[in-house]
């Protein structure tokens, strides 16, 4: 037998192979026969693959769709004005599968090896990747999922209730699972170095994530279960500082470096969008230089920062001025890649303070804010809260505006919580195609629909509408 190094990563999709080499894995000398191996081994690549995804993913289609940053020049079309390819989602649909694979493999490794908190948190990042499928898509297969080396190359669709039930019964499971008297007897997780008690904290804050994205269906009683967890502490502890917080530090030492191996290429053709930076600006936010650069005018003189509008009609010489693009500096070796936070967490319960189901909104608004700014490594200027844009006027749509930039640079949930809420409310142009509406999901990979014919169809019954980006997922009904 061969001596196993890291684990390769393989999934059967679809009567499809995809085999994925990284920087955190390698295939072994025989690529037909893995030896056992110990849950911890995946930990790592199935952290750093999905990170790094999710990082890259934030950046080409959620900085679009939420008004971060629009392709410069772009007359027409554009994510940006709600153009949508019928392949945009396939990236994360097979990359999720993927991982999906590597981490049922950790799953099935920890059950053997008895190591209860490998389980949890292979749970958990279980959790996590589903929740992210099905609210790009919709119904995912799941039940079916992954089963390739069974002869299941074509699994069918579980519906998205069935799929929420199942993700947080097994958070509520893994929280139980985690045993903070034992030390996990692995190399250090990149992600919390094997400390036990941050990983439950991580589950138990996605956990609420969670129960917040499907709080408009009754039947889940969301919000009073979001309760039950922020006021038993001792059960269900939860992220309570930026250092606690599911962030993982890329040290530029390889193979933990940045996805960006040419950093140039994350502001290419890129400028910052006019709602971005204008309520920056109006915040008087101590973040603005650290995510962008100063606009410039016609000679090269700096004249602060201005962005351009999303969806602008009309030629990019309208605009005569340089406006201002992505910092690189977010994106050179070292640099951090935002997995769930704090500030997030301290948002989550202001908003379930604002509607009524525990106390102290405002000061889960203010530390919301401090967690969001000063994990930038930025101080919170004295009269930040001064500032009658920043000071808490109870409205939920405040709240959300606040959050929106604490959840830059995070995957999708910027966009996913738009879906849910409406806010912030972005501004609008006669240039946007889809009848100015956001989408609401993105359409399944064509290769599903075309080898998977069946299931596919079945899923849009389930859907309970077409294929299409208009379609609204459940939780959003």
């Amino acid at each position: 037998m061969t001596t196993l190094k890291y684990i390769i990563c393989t999934i059967f999709c679809f009567n499809m192979l995809t085999s994925c080499t990284n920087n955190f894995a390698e295939t072994n000398e025989d690529p037909n026969r893995i030896n056992e191996i110990s849950p911890g081994t995946l930990i790592n690549p199935i952290i750093y693959g999905l990170a790094t995804h999710n990082v890259n993913r934030s950046a080409s289609i959620t900085f679009d769709l939420m008004q971060v940053s629009v392709p410069f020049p772009s007359v027409s079309g554009g994510l940006h004005r709600y153009d949508v390819s019928q392949n945009i989602g396939n990236s994360s649909w097979y990359n999720y599968y993927k991982w999906l694979n590597n981490i049922k493999e950790m799953h099935l490794a920890a059950i053997k090896a008895e190591d209860k908190n490998c389980e949890a948190i292979a749970l958990t990042l279980n959790a996590m990747v589903y929740a992210n499928l099905t609210d790009l898509f919709g119904p995912v297969p799941m039940t079916e999922a992954v089963k390739g080396d069974d002869g299941n190359f074509y699994p069918a669709f579980d519906t998205q209730k069935f799929i929420y039930e199942t993700i947080l019964a097994d958070l509520e499971k893994a929280n139980v699972l985690y045993d903070t008297t034992k030390n996990m007897s692995y190399a250090d997780d990149i992600l919390f170095q094997n400390d036990v008690k941050k990983w439950q904290k991580f589950t138990n804050s996605l956990h609420l994530r969670l129960l917040l994205r499907v709080s408009n269906r009754s039947e889940i009683n969301a919000f009073q279960n979001m309760a039950n967890i922020i006021n038993n502490p001792e059960l269900y502890p939860v992220f309570e500082n930026n250092e606690e917080s599911a962030i993982l530090q890329i040290t530029g030492v390889t193979p933990n470096v940045s996805p960006w191996g040419r950093p140039q290429d994350f502001r290419l053709s890129v400028k910052i969008g006019a709602f971005f930076i204008d309520n920056l600006k109006t915040l008087e936010d101590p973040r603005l230089p650290f995510i962008a650069t100063k606009a410039q005018d016609n000679d090269n003189l700096d004249i602060g920062y201005k962005g351009i509008p999303s969806g602008y009609d009309g030629p990019e010489s309208q605009f005569e001025f340089n406006a201002s693009t992505l910092n690189i500096d977010q994106v050179e070796n070292p640099m951090q890649i935002f997995i769930l936070t704090y500030a997030e967490v301290a948002f989550i319960k202001a908003e379930l303070a604002q509607r009524g189901y525990i106390s102290e909104a405002e000061t889960h608004y203010n530390n919301g804010i401090t967690a969001a700014i000063t994990q930038f490594d930025t101080d919170v200027p004295s009269t930040y809260f001064d500032n009658a844009a920043v000071a808490y006027d109870g409205t939920l749509a405040q709240i959300m505006l606040q959050k929106y930039y604490a959840l830059y640079f995070v995957d999708y949930q910027q966009w996913f919580e738009y879906r849910r809420t409406g806010l912030p409310k972005l501004p609008t142009t006669d240039a946007m195609l889809n009848d100015k509406i956001m989408p609401a999901r993105f359409y399944y990979p064509t290769d599903v629909q075309i080898k998977n014919v069946s299931n596919y169809s079945k899923a849009i019954e389930m859907l309970g509408g077409p294929d299409d980006i208009n379609t609204a997922v459940w939780w959003d009904n």
